[in-house]
């Protein structure tokens, strides 16, 4: 494997800057020239590459503009054995400032490539493609099925990416690893609640403000109650190793219309992070009547909850140790230090895979902290002894998985 993976490596770091070469930021979320693009790519490197357009409507829905999902699938042997789906995704974030390269340069510097999901994960497109080639240079004694899933929505939420591709039917796996991090296999991580409260008022003359009914006057005590949950989410922990605590955070607030008049509307959303312990509509049906209960009945005001997402938290699967093992021992040998399962205090679409029965956990290309690699931050990179590493972990373990 590791000579197989040496052979292709500047190949390898070359298919990897070129992915990182074309914007596919989301929002805006028009992300079809990527998946062309990467389309081409692996075309180039012999596979034969399915394209799935996800139809305009569920992508709109979605907040995004265009979705193109591809499928690589490569059967060994006799394909009775399992099939097992690698899942990285190639929408990124908006690169924002405060760049020192080129956030679409796919520079090098360092022995590392810069640039916007270079660690988040356009990486890991590298990892689970070059590791399928490594296989495919050794193929005796491998029987089942290697998918590569190459999706485009997780920063919207992974619902037109995995959950489509399940869905349609397009994919039946039995087993499934998503884009993660090289020095630690994600077992479980947290869900999401994104909620929108608007406070409906009446407005009136500033100098006769009883004429009117106050909505942000209505809304100071929701946020009072909202940041008290806060305080008492600090004090429960989840028993998943990595995952802590629930969280809460008021992070958008709009409303009235000038200085003189009494607001008759506010709105504010929330983000709402679930352990997985939890149960998103149980915590959703509990916050809404937290924020109804604060305002209680006033005269002429309105109070609307609505849902923007919910993201179940990933949950450990019977199966998933199978996966672990798999990964755990390549990785103490390359790696030189233990490599354990451990849950992480954010969310992916990686859940999808679970919520379909099938036994998932994360593991790729990343680093060893989100901090360490600016994810999602300025000069985000990726170290490529790290790419290198997890290309060669991942060989293993599928060899492994397919073996008799």
């Amino acid at each position: 494997m590791k000579a197989a993976i040496e052979a292709r490596w500047a190949e390898e770091v070359e298919f990897f800057k070129e992915l990182v070469k074309v914007p596919s930021d989301n929002p805006p979320g028009d992300c079809e020239a990527h998946a062309l693009r990467a389309s081409e790519l692996l075309e180039g490197l012999g596979f034969k590459v399915e394209q799935h357009p996800v139809p305009e409507p569920f992508v709109r829905q979605n907040g995004m503009r265009s979705v193109t999902n591809l499928i690589v699938r490569q059967v060994f042997g006799e394909g009775t054995g399992p099939v097992i789906a690698l899942n990285a995704h190639g929408d990124v974030v908006p690169a924002g400032d405060g760049w020192t390269t080129d956030p679409y340069g796919g520079e090098e510097h360092g022995g590392a490539v810069y640039g916007r999901g270079a660690a988040v994960s356009k990486s890991d497109f590298a990892t689970y493609a070059f590791a399928l080639l490594a296989l495919i240079a050794e193929p005796e004694g491998l029987n089942g099925t290697i998918e590569l899933h190459f999706t485009y929505d997780e920063e919207a939420g992974g619902f037109v990416g995995p959950k489509w591709l399940i869905e349609q039917e397009l994919t039946k796996p039995d087993y499934a690893l998503s884009a993660g991090f090289s020095y630690a296999i994600t077992t479980a991580h947290n869900g999401c609640l994104h909620m929108e409260v608007v406070v409906r008022g009446r407005q009136a003359h500033a100098a006769l403000p009883e004429n009117g009914a106050d909505a942000l006057e209505a809304t100071v005590p929701i946020l009072s109650a909202l940041y008290a949950e806060r305080h008492r989410l600090a004090h429960i922990h989840s028993a998943e190793k990595g995952i802590g605590s629930p969280k809460l955070t008021v992070g958008l607030i709009s409303g009235g219309i000038n200085t003189n008049v009494v607001p008759d509307r506010i709105t504010f959303r929330l983000d709402r992070r679930l352990i997985p312990e939890e149960n998103g509509a149980q915590v959703e049906a509990a916050l809404r009547d937290l924020i109804h209960g604060a305002v209680g009945k006033i005269d002429g005001v309105e109070v609307e909850c609505r849902r923007i997402m919910l993201a179940e938290p990933l949950r450990p699967r019977e199966g998933t140790e199978k996966l672990v093992n798999a990964l755990a021992i390549p990785a103490e040998a390359i790696l030189g230090e233990a490599v354990s399962a451990t849950g992480v205090p954010l969310y992916t679409d990686a859940r999808h895979y679970a919520e379909a029965g099938i036994p998932t956990v994360l593991y790729g290309a990343g680093p060893r902290s989100i901090t360490e690699a600016n994810a999602h931050s300025a000069d985000e990179h990726l170290e490529l002894a790290d790419l290198r590493a997890a290309t060669e972990i991942v060989a293993l373990a599928l060899k492994d998985l397919l073996s008799a």
